[in-house]
């Protein structure tokens, strides 16, 4: 669906319907100087582009309208007038991307955690602490956003070298998630092992033991055989 998108276009068009034709030209630019044009890369220029235009021209409601558009394009777009504000703190940051975490639609939940990531990796015990508390949401896209967004070795991104050698550091996030009802919670959590499997096994082997020993339910046994999986072929 997104590669069957011109977002150039839609980009035309959205900012036609909302009066800021002005903010066109700019954006085109950022996306013209990629060295690389994927959907995610033009996804970041566009959310880029736009928040530095927003910014410059003093226009809020811009970012309002944004955030809440009918299109999950524009609502990915949304995610990075988060991720590059850098005057929101992490708390801040985190409070105003969740909504984004909890979209309904696939695309703006995947490009949310990506809009922050790097963030969170630089401010990682504040963030982990925060998301800690997500864990215990009725939302299972919340839950999920916990640990895809601190995956030591996420898709399309930058590693979190801390978490690839020390993984216990995201314990908080991982516990309360061990026997998770959701199975897109659940793949995600043994995703997440199955990262930290590769720079650290004695600890994923190790916590698969424990939590297998601590939870008797096929919700664990599924999490244990996903992190286990890669070295399950060594």
């Amino acid at each position: 669906e997104w590669l069957a998108v011109d977002q150039r276009i839609l980009l035309e068009n959205m900012l036609r319907q909302h009066n800021r034709t002005e903010f066109l030209s700019p954006v085109l630019l950022k996306i013209n100087q990629l060295k690389r044009q994927t959907v995610n890369t033009i996804n970041e220029a566009i959310g880029t582009g736009l928040f530095e235009m927003a910014v410059r021209n003093r226009d809020e409601d811009f970012l309002a309208i944004m955030s809440t558009h009918k299109a999950d394009l524009v609502r990915c777009w949304a995610t990075y007038t988060i991720g590059k504000n850098e005057n929101l703190n992490i708390a801040e940051t985190l409070q105003q991307i969740q909504p984004f975490a909890a979209d309904k639609h696939f695309g703006v939940r995947e490009i949310c955690w990506m809009a922050v990531r790097s963030k969170i990796t630089r401010q990682l015990n504040e963030s982990i602490g925060i998301l800690s508390r997500w864990t215990a949401s009725e939302n299972e896209n919340i839950r999920r956003f916990t640990t895809e967004s601190t995956r030591p070795r996420g898709v399309w991104c930058e590693h979190i070298e801390d978490l690839k050698h020390h993984p216990e550091q995201a314990l908080p996030i991982l516990e309360p998630l061990k026997s998770d009802k959701a199975k897109y919670v659940r793949d995600s959590v043994g995703n997440w092992l199955n990262d930290a499997g590769k720079t650290r096994p004695d600890f994923v082997v190790q916590l698969c033991k424990r939590w297998e020993n601590e939870s008797d339910t096929m919700e664990t046994k599924y999490i244990t055989k996903k992190a286990l999986r890669t070295l399950s072929m060594k």
